[in-house]
């Protein structure tokens, strides 16, 4: 495990940086980069990559050998709007455990409540949080073990003036419009909540994220009104509505709306991932464009667990470590269109992940119940939040 060290004040070198993560592995897909670097941090930002950088030159050195350096992981698919919903979780609480640095909230609010979201969630919080706006008016207001209503079965709660309202009033929080469309979800209402919300969103010029569960509608249907740059989450879901027929063979649609810049996000969850479909997937060539978590009450204490716990099967399904990382920074960056997010180049923002692979025998579960036999794993050893080691996250 690497060694906290202050850096030495003898005099001789002028202090240029705040902060230097000294000989870890970095892996930053956005610069092609994989290799032994010292990484440096200054005035929030991002400052050198270098293959040495003196100790004297930092306040605060931190020693990172045998462990990997990543920038900010970005989990794409939360829930965090902690007291305000039933199903968030304290992004911080979160964050300890995946060394997550931007959370992406996943519809947890509608316009009836994104103000109080932003208030007492996302501007108090330590950690960055940008939020797909539901386009229902409450948000997932009934999400429990004991409860559990469809926020889109009422069409009389999605009003499309009053969504628009209030994702321009938090531009700089809201990133995109969610829909949850499917029998848990939406009842009998089909398509209807994707319709409208894609009304929204272009009327925004910003992104849809379209769920799935059980039909109606399908899968089909769904993928058919999605634009180029909109997201699919839950991709890899177990049947029905799954992205492999019964000879688990890709489905044509599937194929034919990533070939047209549909995106495809896994939204792990409690019931939104099965091997089957992502093993068959991965193998036919149709990799996940994004790995991300869909933490929530019912799925934080497993089978999604956390970002961490989802990158670390899907290394273990056969994506390569490097792809993986790509897929929780490079192209979420890139999708929330904030690439800045998603590497550790000199003068973006001082974000960064360090974690250590573990070896061993590890048993990892999907949403029905297969267990997965896998010999490693991915644990958090430190969190850089604006260019400062975030004391309250593990200790390297």
């Amino acid at each position: 495990m690497g060694v906290c060290a202050p850096a030495k004040e003898d005099g001789v070198a002028a202090v240029t940086y705040d902060l230097v993560i000294k000989g870890g592995r970095v892996i930053d897909p956005a610069q092609g980069l994989d290799d032994k670097r010292d990484v440096a941090f200054s005035g929030g930002r991002v400052a050198a990559l270098a293959e040495t950088i003196s100790d004297d030159e930092a306040i605060e050195v931190r020693h990172a050998d045998g462990h990997i350096v990543m920038p900010g992981l970005i989990d794409f698919h939360t829930h965090v709007y902690w007291g305000g919903t039933s199903l968030s979780v304290d992004a911080e609480e979160m964050a300890r455990r995946s060394g997550t640095t931007t959370f992406v909230d996943a519809g947890s609010a509608g316009a009836g409540n994104m103000a109080g979201f932003v208030k007492h969630v996302i501007e108090p919080s330590p950690l960055r949080i940008l939020a797909y706006i539901n386009v229902s008016f409450p948000g997932i207001f009934a999400f429990s073990k004991e409860v559990m209503v469809g926020e889109c079965a009422d069409l009389r709660l999605l009003n499309a003036r009053e969504c628009v309202r209030a994702a321009r009033a938090f531009p700089e929080h809201v990133v995109g419009v969610k829909a949850r469309v499917g029998f848990n979800a939406g009842g009998a209402s089909g398509s209807a909540p994707l319709e409208i919300a894609i009304e929204i969103a272009d009327e925004l010029g910003l992104p849809v994220m379209a769920h799935i569960d059980f039909p109606p509608p399908s899968r089909k249907e769904v993928l058919e009104r999605l634009r180029p740059g909109d997201i699919l989450t839950h991709c890899f879901r177990p049947f029905p509505n799954a992205p492999i027929d019964g000879k688990k063979q890709v489905r044509q649609e599937i194929r034919d709306a990533h070939a047209r810049g549909v995106l495809f996000d896994i939204g792990h969850g409690y019931g939104g991932f099965a091997f089957e479909s992502g093993r068959a997937t991965l193998e036919q060539g149709l990799p996940p464009d994004i790995l991300s978590s869909d933490v929530h009450v019912l799925s934080k204490d497993g089978p999604a667990y956390d970002l961490l716990a989802v990158m670390s099967k899907f290394w273990c399904l056969g994506m390569s470590l490097p792809d993986v990382v790509r897929a929780t920074t490079e192209t979420p960056a890139k999708v929330l269109r904030r690439p800045e997010l998603g590497t550790l180049a000199p003068g973006t923002p001082g974000d960064a992940t360090i974690v250590r692979i573990e070896n061993g025998r590890f048993e990892y579960v999907d949403s029905l119940g297969e267990v997965l036999g896998g010999d490693r794993r991915l644990a958090c050893t430190g969190i850089v939040l604006a260019g400062k080691w975030w004391e309250r996250g593990p200790r390297l």
